[in-house]
């Protein structure tokens, strides 16, 4: 149908171009696929084609799959959503915030208002932060020696707040806690838990911290854009790490992350298991953090990241781990839908109003980056331009 070919176009010119490396898109109603393309590149340094399993770093796109994990262990009394996380980690028992610096440069702190709740932490409103869009910290780390969060060492979570619990959305390392938080009340690592829990009930095979000889074999190489174009840069997250990144260490595909959406969709069932129940999926699609808005993430490392501010105008919420859109977007996607995304432009969204969820995966630095953002409004659009067809037809 027309719809799939305009897709497939834009996509591929867009790789044509080189404006992106390589892209894979997915999209699924709760039942079936309804489109797949794969193009461009896997690493412009080898000149591999992509293909639709094709690994890549997914990031962020970690934070709702470990945030699905605590949800099953609140379900099951193991957790709770508004206790102080402190009596389970230690570590955050005595919260400090950062006030700023003194004349000698060294780091102001005081204790924090308030202990800090799981509901917090999977709201991004505990008032830990990424150093990447908040220059105090980013100093903090500087000053201290504390390692950056992507080294995945247990020193790089011994950061203070930014703010004092529950007073503001600001994006951070909160959803590796929930991480540890799983952890400590399964008695298990975070990997094997995803694993038995998650992954293998939802047919995620392909998705893991650790990359298997099977996913190397199809792993996208890491691009930066830099002044002269495109290039391949080295990267990838250590894989012995001292700890598993629950807010960003996963690697996967897209043919796996749709399932992961198509759960939700299908109210905690996927693969013929339900993972969750079909009320907390309900739970975890609301708006958890009342009058607070979703702001703009201004960026203080632009090679990373460029500054983040989708819809702007709109009023946008969070839930349990999604960001909420309160307004219908351009693209055609329903209010009160979830999504977000992961460092090296990597997409999702659900629409549980339409019934349709889509992964747009690219592997390239910045974040947030024109010619990604382009591609996956593109793709969305043309996803909702299927959709509207009506009779029945499908976007493949």
């Amino acid at each position: 149908m027309q719809t799939k070919s305009e897709i497939d176009q834009l996509l591929r010119q867009k790789c044509d171009a080189r404006e992106i490396p390589g892209v894979v898109a997915m999209a699924a109603t709760a039942s079936e696929t309804i489109y797949q393309g794969a193009f461009g590149k896997r690493d412009l340094g080898k000149d591999d084609a992509m293909t639709a399993d094709s690994v890549f770093w997914i990031a962020s796109m970690t934070k709702a799959i470990t945030t699905a994990a605590g949800m099953q262990l609140v379900e099951q009394g193991k957790l709770a959503l508004d206790e102080p996380i402190g009596k389970l980690l230690p570590d955050l028992a005595s919260p400090q915030v950062l006030e700023g610096f003194d004349a000698s440069g060294n780091p102001k702190l005081r204790p924090a208002k308030g202990a800090i709740t799981l509901r917090q932490l999977m709201t991004h409103t505990a008032g830990f932060v990424y150093d990447m869009w908040n220059g105090n910290m980013a100093m903090y780390l500087e000053k201290t020696g504390t390692p950056g969060i992507i080294t995945c060492q247990n020193a790089a979570l011994k950061t203070p707040l930014a703010y004092d619990p529950g007073t503001r959305w600001d994006y951070g390392t909160n959803i590796d806690f929930v991480g540890k938080a799983v952890e400590a009340v399964s008695g298990k690592k975070l990997d094997a838990y995803l694993r038995d829990n998650l992954l293998a009930p939802l047919g995620m095979n392909d998705t893991a911290f650790k990359i298997s000889d099977s996913m190397r074999k199809r792993l996208v190489g890491m691009h930066a854009r830099a002044p002269e174009g495109l290039g391949p840069i080295p990267f990838e997250l250590e894989q012995n790490p001292e700890f598993h990144m629950g807010g960003g260490g996963l690697y996967g595909t897209a043919a796996d992350y749709i399932k992961f959406t198509q759960m939700i969709l299908d109210k905690g069932k996927g693969n013929g298991n339900q993972v969750l129940k079909p009320e907390t999926v309900a739970l975890m699609s609301q708006n958890h953090i009342g009058a607070i808005e979703v702001g703009k993430m201004t960026t203080v490392a632009p090679v990373y990241t460029n500054d983040v501010d989708l819809y702007p105008g709109m009023s946008k919420k969070w839930g349990l781990s999604f960001l909420i859109n309160t307004a219908q977007t351009p693209e055609g996607r329903s209010p009160n839908s979830l999504a977000w995304a992961g460092l090296a432009n990597t997409y999702f969204w659900i629409d549980p109003s339409r019934n349709v969820a889509g992964v747009i995966l690219m592997q390239l630095l910045p974040f947030a980056d024109k010619a990604c953002l382009e591609a996956f409004a593109g793709f969305e659009r043309g996803i909702y331009a299927g959709l509207g067809a009506g009779s029945g037809q499908k976007a493949a």
